[in-house]
């Protein structure tokens, strides 16, 4: 395996991707490859000219748009640290991300103008606010505006040596305490990414992966789900590093219709998602206006994150039959733990994924989980892993393990091995539920009750009770135009799974509880559950 720093990738990728090439579509606007290795260059140009060193932090608060892409890339090339930063933040979220990563830079869309404003004075160590023009608000005294910022500097290649130790920061919100930075060295970032099931060739060096550029024509992939997270930033930046180009949506918050119609007009190749939460609107799309949309180019939509349901899936291949349905099983914490494909011609079971390179199960206490044993294990990813999490140590010392000499890291999901070597997911067992001595994993009971044809979407959380100690209680979401009727909910539970699975208690709430990213937010759902049974 060769060396591997993302900024040398993209530099020598634009040598070889014919230069009106499209780099990044939003709405009208087209960003060719040489004006977006210009303009990343330029920005990096201009923070180096301002004074900033390498491994100074740079957080990006921008709804996805073109400007994500390019702060991200010109932190590559000019050796900076990108910190990723979850829109949807209040004031002071956001001020605990920029303090706790040491932010020397921050690039922003004016509409979190007044937010940044508030904060502002208490972050002395950010010396650069560059806010992208979003809406009319007014620039700020403190802040220089992008597109003047980047006009203002050159557009010519960087004489910089860079290394395989640049680091990389993404941060995770999990379900409990602060979000946490997890700390990728880019080297092994990119070597976890290049997986041989969706690579047939792995490059060794640079030059190999210009070749392998040069001969395959780039993806036009569109990140439905946020770029403020992992899994639409990674296959982001991962179509750009292939000589692709990255196609934004324009609606602030996700529309079906308008993916369809931009894949269409675009001739999308490929794209990613995060589960149902974005799944299931999609296909409501496609049934509701059969045929209206050529989705002839499409060939792959990736999910990561969360559970996808099989009648999703069937549900999509039956509208667009080429389509491969990839389910990539990762996290923050490790890149590439296992997949599932569906096609026209076959397909995985829900939760059941096939390993990938450097990947092990273990029990508790760190002895291997024997195939068809039935024991629950962890799963564990060696290899390429990060350093850990930033400024961090009690977590890291939590996470990342040396077993048997090797380091590996678990974040903490419970599974099944088969008796092919395949694994069935549980879930992470941070959420797993003790009911009377019996534990409860709430992935396996949300997908049965999504199979209801009234339940939309669903939740499974455990609340104290007096009998059973922690009582499995579900959230849903009802589908449009469906009736709650909670009795028949629970016996078709029931009919599925053991008898302690299923939910003593069913709520309906208009809206699931979910993060931007489709990503169960259980601490929200487990609070309304206790406070709507007035515990």
């Amino acid at each position: 395996m060769g060396v591997w720093n993302y900024g040398d990738i993209i530099d020598a990728v634009a040598k070889v991707v014919p230069s009106s090439a499209p780099a990044l579509i939003h709405g009208d606007k087209t960003t060719t490859w040489l004006e977006f290795h210009g303009r990343t260059n330029a920005l990096a140009r201009g923070l180096i000219q301002a004074g900033h060193q390498p491994d100074d932090k740079l957080a990006i608060l921008i709804r996805n748009r073109p400007e994500y892409m390019e702060a991200t890339i010109a932190s590559f090339k000019g050796r900076f640290v990108h910190v990723n930063v979850n829109y949807r933040y209040k004031a002071e979220e956001l001020h605990y991300i920029f303090d706790n990563s040491d932010a020397r830079v921050v690039v922003y869309g004016s509409e979190f103008a007044p937010m940044v404003a508030s904060i502002r004075d208490r972050l002395p160590g950010v010396k650069t606010w560059l806010q992208v023009k979003v809406d009319g608000t007014t620039l700020p005294a403190f802040a220089q505006d992008y597109e003047t910022f980047v006009a203002a500097h050159g557009a010519g290649d960087l004489d910089i040596k860079r290394s395989p130790d640049d680091l990389f920061f993404l941060y995770t919100g999990g379900t409990t305490g602060m979000p946490k930075g997890v700390m990728w060295r880019h080297h092994d970032l990119r070597a976890a990414q290049m997986n041989p099931a969706l690579m047939p060739v792995i490059p060794t060096t640079v030059a190999e992966h210009v070749d392998i550029v040069r001969a395959t024509p780039g993806n036009r992939f569109i990140p439905v789900c946020p770029q403020m997270h992992g899994t639409g930033l990674l296959t982001s930046f991962g179509a750009l590093a292939m000589g692709g180009s990255v196609i934004t949506l324009g609606a602030a918050t996700f529309d079906p219709v308008e993916l369809w119609e931009v894949s269409a007009k675009r001739k999308a190749t490929q794209m990613a998602i995060v589960g149902d939460a974005f799944a299931k609107p999609m296909l409501r799309a496609l049934d509701e206006n059969p045929g209206q949309w050529d989705l002839s180019s499409l060939v792959m939509i990736v999910s990561s994150g969360t559970m996808w349901s099989r009648e999703v899936k069937h549900g999509l291949v039956a509208h667009i039959p080429q389509v491969t349905l990839l389910d990539s099983f990762g996290s923050s914490e490790a890149v590439g733990f296992a997949m599932s494909a569906t096609t026209k011609d076959g397909e995985t079971p829900t939760a059941k994924f096939t390993l990938g390179t450097d990947v092990a199960v273990f029990t508790p206490d760190h002895k291997p989980v024997a195939a068809g044993s039935n024991a629950p294990g962890v799963i564990a990813r060696g290899g390429n892993i990060p350093v850990g999490y930033w400024k961090d140590e009690a977590k890291t010392a939590k996470t990342f393990f040396v077993i048997c000499g090797q380091r590996w890291s678990i974040p903490g999901d419970f599974c099944l091995v088969n008796a092919d070597g395949s694994i069935t997911l549980l879930g992470r067992g941070s959420a797993c539920i003790n009911t009377a001595g019996e534990k409860v994993y709430p992935e396996e009971v949300e997908e049965t009750l999504k199979l209801h044809d009234s339940v939309d979407d669903a939740l499974v959380v455990g609340v104290p009770d007096d009998k059973w100690g922690n009582a499995v209680t579900a959230v849903v979401e009802l589908a449009p135009n469906a009736r709650f009727d909670e009795g028949a909910i629970r016996a078709h539970v029931r009919e599925h799974l053991a008898g302690y699975k299923t939910p003593k208690r069913i709520l309906a709430v208009p809206q699931m509880f979910r993060a931007p990213n489709g990503k169960p937010d259980y601490k929200a759902a487990t609070d309304f559950a206790r406070s709507t049974l007035g515990l």
